[in-house]
């Protein structure tokens, strides 16, 4: 499937499911849910912050939820880009959670770019959110 709004586009595996509930404004919020419940969520910020320091403001308050939160800084590079950001690795209802955050750094945004998943879905899941990611920014840049 392919999701093209709110400037955001990107392919995702047909049967997971697209919530654009947090899409209201100029910059948009979509999340897309696999059928096990992880998930892999885009977001624009404006253009101009610092997009490590949104990174950051995100795993401090992903600390406040899990205090033994896990963290390592971590990057991809896609289509020549570099998206900073951090793996996390955290205890969610007695099971272990994996999540990366990257970030996106264009002339007129910063995109946002999470996706969680409990660790035995994560290793079926984790090509998929990769491949989601690549999309979007092909699309994006």
């Amino acid at each position: 499937m392919h999701f093209d709004r709110f400037g955001l586009a990107f392919d995702y595996p047909d049967n997971w499911s697209v919530d654009t509930a947090d899409a209201d404004g100029h910059y948009a919020t979509v999340t897309v849910y696999s059928p096990e419940g992880g998930f892999w969520s885009v977001s624009g910020h404006a253009g101009g912050g610092d997009p490590r320091e949104l990174a950051a403001a995100i795993v401090n308050q992903l600390q406040k939820e899990y205090p033994e939160l896990d963290t390592e800084p971590a990057a991809d590079m896609i289509e020549g880009s570099e998206l900073p950001g951090f793996n996390l690795n955290f205890y969610c209802l007695d099971l272990t959670n994996t999540a990366h955050i990257r970030t996106l750094q264009t002339p007129g945004a910063v995109y946002l770019i999470l996706c969680q998943a409990e660790d035995r879905e994560w290793e079926r899941v984790a090509a998929v959110f990769a491949a989601m990611t690549t999309s979007f920014v092909k699309a994006t840049l």
